[in-house]
């Protein structure tokens, strides 16, 4: 590798990029050119990356970039050299022509290399590819680099030309590439490579800024360009500015923490400025959560909170500019916001002129989906699986059917229509205006969790109720219709369903089978096969093993307890400690291969057998202690399995090792006898009963 090196600069110039994509495709333009002048042997090993994404430009610095690749010697595979050589060694036509193509002659016949790809002797051209120089290298990788960024939508322009036209996803308009100082000459978009680029669009010190070397860039642009190139640079700014302006503005407050909103505010301002904004705090008397949600939504503000969580009137506003007095921004801010918090005021104050339960009827006006009919009659479908599951589970049925009949009544609201994001929540709010009981009001919320990973479940066991009827009914429904996710396309969000199912199962403990639960649900619907079904159940445990998986636990031990389909999720983590526990045991490899074993025998006896053993049929001593051993055995695992120990219960099989051993060496299963053939099907069949309580312990079988 050429050993002399210098650092690369690459900017590409452009209007406003989509501030919630910019992050991403920041990443992406920087890691792909990365990549490709990697592959090409541009970089030196120890080539350092450092990525810019502002609202108008992406950019990437890299070290140790070398002006042009070493020569790469290349063997090139042409033809069998039968095909390629006569008999006495002289290249036929074929070969020739090959040469010919490859751009040399007859003379380079000499130099053939001939070696065996296992079938045949072949033909070898070995030849010097030159390295691709930093020009080459650079224009390859641009292009590569625009083809991959992930864009969810182009737009199309004409260059100054007037005639030619460009896809980008937005109009680009300056291109630096710089080598040192030296400019490289690549062109893209209709645009050749300089050493100028374009500051802050209103506070640039100087326009156009010319850049001296490639690693002055970030250090210019922020003096002469006023502009904080970096993407995590301008970022930890306004993190910075965020906390300052919330000391400034009260001791207790802080602004709301929203990961995407950050980032999204960060994609929108190139030279931060926090500023400190307040409403009238007779806006406070609306849900703190629809005022929230319009200042983050509409405005990309950063609400302030107390340290109790409540909320304040004030809020944050991040500027791309900074001028000596602000207050005219500052002002203009909150002349914006003022009509939106009066809107959601109106919202809130219109809707609750009409209680959730004479909103209800309006919900046969509703499609829900085409072959599921209206939200109503899917309403009606949740009320009868949430009362069949309250009986179950011993919860008030009545207030669980409240709930769930008044679950989706606010979908109908002004607030929601505006807000969708609120559903659940503004019902919660109209519930309580309504006078409702607490427990009512707060299912009406809580049926939509967990919406998503590390939510928190229902605060209630109504809620429980009716967040377990909400999400069977909508995979019930949509299964039985066909409707089941492939591959990453999931427009139900039926994954998430069986999540939430699983998680409230587990984490509450809940004392109730899966099949049961469907049970209770599939009495809603007429189309639910068999098939259907099972596939729900496979669906369900399949979320339910990922879960696992992401917990750490090992394959083998979740199929060996998922393999029976255990009915009460709520036992499932005790099932793999006790699992995990056996496993660690001496005698657990010898019983997981027997319990293998055992298990093909009987799978190829036709029929089922049952575990029965006549003990007058027992001849050889072998099954006659293996017996006598399953006899003590198998009541000590019978009552810890039923009592709920499942490792000693599995740890009680430990006792069958030996005489299980000595049955498969002594005895013959499959005897000539009839009676004794079947009396050993049997006591394998006992045997196989007790040791599949708790888990399929053939499946830690190596």
């Amino acid at each position: 590798m050429t050993t002399d090196t210098k650092n690369l600069l690459v900017e590409l110039f452009v209007e406003e990029l989509p501030p919630k994509a910019l992050k991403k495709i920041g990443d992406a333009f920087a890691q792909t050119l990365q990549a490709s002048l990697a592959a090409q042997g541009l970089l030196e090993a120890g080539s350092t990356l450092t990525h810019f994404a502002s609202p108008r430009r992406l950019g990437v610095h890299l070290t140790q970039v070398v002006n042009q690749a070493d020569d790469k010697q290349v063997a090139q595979k042409l033809m069998p050299a039968s095909v390629g050589l006569t008999a006495d060694g002289k290249a036929t036509p074929a070969l020739l022509k090959k040469l010919t193509a490859l751009g040399t002659d007859e003379s380079a016949v000499a130099g053939l290399k001939r070696e065996s790809d296992g079938k045949a002797d072949v033909l070898f051209f070995n030849s010097v590819v030159t390295g691709a120089t930093l020009a080459e290298g650079l224009q390859k990788a641009l292009e590569e680099t625009l083809t991959k960024l992930p864009i969810p939508k182009v737009m199309t322009y004409q260059l100054a030309d007037g005639w030619e036209s460009v896809n980008f996803v937005r109009p680009a308009h300056g291109l630096v590439a710089l080598y040192g100082a030296d400019v490289v000459p690549v062109s893209v978009l209709g645009l050749q490579s300089g050493s100028t680029t374009h500051g802050h669009r209103f506070e640039a010190g100087i326009d156009p800024v010319f850049i001296r070397n490639a690693d002055m860039y970030e250090t210019q642009l922020a003096s002469e360009g006023a502009v904080i190139a970096g993407f995590a640079a301008r970022r930890a700014e306004i993190v910075r500015q965020l906390a300052a302006a919330a000391v400034e503005a009260g001791s207790n407050l802080k602004p709301i923490d929203d990961e995407a909103l950050l980032d999204e505010v960060t994609g929108l301002v190139e030279r931060p400025n926090v500023l400190i904004g307040q409403f009238e705090e007779a806006f406070l008397d609306v849900p703190q959560e629809c005022l929230i949600l319009t200042m983050k939504a509409n405005q990309k503000y950063f609400p302030l909170l107390d340290a109790n969580g409540k909320l304040s009137n004030k809020f944050l506003i991040v500027s791309n500019i900074r001028p000596a007095d602000a207050s005219a921004v500052i002002g203009g801010n909150e002349r914006v916001v003022r009509p939106r918090l009066a809107d959601a005021k109106f919202f809130f104050d219109q809707d609750r002129k009409k209680t959730l339960e004479s909103r209800v009827a309006g919900l046969d006006k509703v499609v829900y989906h085409n072959k599921l009919g209206t939200q109503g009659e899917r309403i009606a479908r949740v009320r009868e699986i949430a009362k069949a599951i309250a009986a179950k589970l011993g919860v008030d049925a009545q207030q669980a059917d409240t709930a769930a009949q008044l679950a989706k009544a606010d979908l109908l609201t002004d607030m929601v229509g505006e807000f969708p994001e609120l559903q659940g929540i503004m019902g919660r709010y109209y519930a309580q205006h309504d006078g409702l009981p607490a427990a009512v009001a707060d299912a009406i919320e809580d049926h939509y969790k967990p919406r998503f990973a590390g939510d928190e479940l229902p605060r209630n066991q109504v809620g429980v109720v009716v967040a377990l009827a909400d999400k069977l009914e909508t995979l019930i429904g949509l299964f039985s219709i066909g409707q089941v996710p492939t591959g990453d396309k999931d427009p139900f969000a039926l994954r998430r369903h069986a999540l939430g199912i699983i998680r409230m199962l587990i984490e509450g403990k809940l004392d109730i089978g899966i099949d049961d639960l469907i049970a209770a649900a599939e009495k809603s619907f007429s189309g639910l096969s068999a098939e259907h079904r099972a596939a729900l159940l496979n669906f369900i445990f399949d979320r339910l093993a990922n879960t696992l998986r992401e917990q750490g636990y090992s394959a083998q031990e979740i199929d060996a307890v998922l393999a029976l389909q255990p009915q009460r999720l709520a036992d499932v983590t005790q099932r793999l400690a006790a699992v995990r526990a056996f496993a660690a045991l001496p005698e657990a490899e010898s019983l997981a291969a027997a319990n293998k074993r055992v298990g093909n025998i009987l799978k190829k006896v036709e029929g089922e057998v049952a575990p029965k053993v006549d003990t007058a049929l027992l001849k050889e001593s072998a099954e006659v202690a293996l017996n006598q051993t399953l006899v003590t055995v198998k009541p000590q695992a019978d009552a810890a399995f039923a009592r709920g120990d499942y490792t000693a219960s599995l740890q009680a099989l430990a006792a069958l090792k030996t005489p299980v051993d000595a049955f498969f060496d002594g005895v013959m299963v499959n005897a000539e006898d009839a009676a004794l053939r079947n009396n050993r099907l049997g006591l394998l069949a006992t045997l196989h009963a007790a040791m599949n309580q708790v888990a399929d312990i053939s499946r830690l079988a190596n």
